[in-house]
Formats: C-alpha cells, structure tokens, sequence
C-alpha cells in the first residue's frame, strides 16, 4: 500500500519516477508474471520485434546488458510495475510524472502521450540505433561524486582544452554528475578528478550516451518519431532536456530527439516536480531504487517511497 505523508489521512500529490538502463537484472520480470498487468508483455514484444518475456524471465546478466535488450526490458518492467500501481491504488494522486533518460518513454505512456504499443516500438528503434552507433564508435561514461555540477564542468572544460572528447551526460544531483565520451578522455579524467578532491567511478557501458556520440542514433530515431503519433495526455511530464513540464502533443518529437544526445537535467526535474508542480512525494517505480537514492540526496526530507517489485506494492 502506498504510505500517507506525514501522517495525514489526505492523499499526497504525488511525483511517479520512471529508472533508465542500468537497472536491469536476470528474472525482474517474474513478481509480475501472473498479474493482470503480464498481458502487456505480449503486445510490447509484438511492437518492439523482441522476444520481452524471454528477456524479463530466463536471460542472463551478459544479455541484459546489451543497450537494446536492457532498454525494453527496463521499459516493459516500468509499464508492468506502473499498471499494478494503478490497480492496486486507484485514488493516488499524481501529479506529474518523469522519467531518467530511457525512463522518459514510460512516463510518456503513464500520462497518455503514447500508447504502450508505440512507446514499445520507439524503445525498440531507440535501442537498436543506439546500440549501432555505439558499435561504430565506441564510448565510455563515468560518474563523479564529491563535486557539484560547476566543478564537474569546469573539470570537463579543463579536459576538452586539452584535446578530450567529453561532455556533461547527466546532472543527477547536487553531488552527482556522469561524463561520457571517448574510452580515452573518461580514462584520463580520473586523474584530473582526484586531483580536484573528486571521486570517479568508470560505469560498466560502451556508449557514450547524452553526447554527439549518439548523433547517428539521433538520426535514425528522428525518423522513428516523425511516424509517431503524441497525443495530449492527461498528465505533464518534466522533459530531461529543459527540465521543464510538458503536457502532450508533437513538440515531444523534438524532445525526444534533443534527450539523446543532450545532458540530462535530473537534478532540476525533481526541482521543478518539486517546487513547480506541488508534488509532496515522490514514487520511484520500475527495477532498481536508484531514483529512490537520487532523490533523497537532492531533495532532503522529501518523502520518497518505492514500489516494490518483489512485493508488488509501495514501501
């Protein structure tokens, strides 16, 4: 069940948080397997071309891990996640909703923007390209903690003066940031970063994802959105790109494109969710808990909950 805030007996406003890849694990699909909500599987493996029931029961971590695979596997295991919530708390109030890079297409779904068979099939072309692109040229993301956002980017000038292909991928909170760019320059920054006092963590990906890296991914998922319909939505969603809320309709075209090869403004979207749109809590559904974290490191005293998996309900 879903806690009320602070004891109240009013329902909160509430925040819906939809993770990206990086959240994947062998068998996230199996709490869901005989709910009511499992009969999406089969209509987001008929949209997307992949076998989604095979990935969310039976595939290993080594599978998982290839961008495409994880991309829809995290993105069906939102939808099924988000649809027992609605069976399960019907009267929640939500306010708003986002999602964290991939995420943004399961929020788009949540507030009516895109149908779940479309939003299945723009992740299948989204990964597909992305996992091309990263084939051609190769990249690296890394993570830097102890700093905020002005000393991650003065750190990634510094580098880019000296030759580096780097960029600013993600600002996720106020001590979080992740780089991405060439193998080399996220391997040389790290000790650019200790010697700012910095902490650095090189993630486990092959793609320099948020940057021009991802332009030819950006090009054929440009054509993808062109043949897609965005409706008007019932909800608003904070855009990744200018962390600002959106409601429905065709400009989601050109977000959708601008996000993959554009920082992720994580930080400012819980902000603006926050402060902007009244929402008093926050739910981080889907696999994972990052969010979860996320949000309380920038957003202290928030109450945040999650919807658990395992359990198929909020704790």
């Amino acid at each position: 069940m879903v806690a009320h805030v602070h004891g109240s007996t009013a329902e909160p406003r509430y925040a819906v948080l939809f993770p990206g890849q990086g959240v994947q694990r062998p068998g996230m699909g199996e709490p869901w397997r005989h709910t009511p909500s499992w009969e999406l599987v089969d209509a987001v493996s008929r949209a997307s071309g992949f076998d989604v029931a095979e990935l969310l029961l039976t595939a290993d971590q080594e599978t998982l891990s290839r961008t495409d695979h994880a991309q829809i596997s995290v993105f069906t295991a939102s939808l099924l996640a988000w649809s027992e919530f609605l069976r399960q708390e019907p009267s929640a109030h939500v306010a708003a909703v986002a999602g964290h890079s991939l995420g943004e297409y399961a929020a788009l779904v949540a507030a009516g923007v895109l149908s779940p068979a479309d939003g299945a099939w723009l992740v299948g072309e989204r990964g597909r390209a992305m996992a091309e692109a990263a084939r051609h040229r190769p990249g690296a993301m890394a993570a830097v903690m102890g700093g905020g956002p002005e000393q991650v980017t003065a750190l990634v000038d510094r580098a880019r003066r000296d030759g580096a292909e780097l960029w600013v991928a993600n600002h996720n909170g106020p001590q979080q940031t992740v780089v991405a760019g060439s193998r080399e320059a996220v391997e040389s920054t790290a000790v650019l970063a200790a010697g700012a006092g910095l902490r650095y963590s090189v993630l486990p990906v092959t793609a320099a994802c948020h940057t021009p890296y991802m332009a030819p991914a950006g090009e054929a998922l440009r054509r993808a959105l062109d043949l897609t319909d965005f409706a008007a939505g019932t909800l608003p969603v904070v855009a990744n790109v200018d962390a600002a809320a959106h409601r429905g309709g065709d400009h989601w075209r050109d977000l959708c494109a601008r996000q993959l090869v554009g920082p992720v403004r994580w930080a400012d979207t819980l902000r603006v969710l926050h402060e902007d749109l009244d929402a008093a809590a926050f739910l981080d559904i889907g696999p994972g808990a990052t969010l979860a974290g996320l949000t309380r490191r920038a957003l202290p005293g928030a109450t945040v909950e999650r919807f658990k998996v395992a359990a198929g309900q909020a704790a």
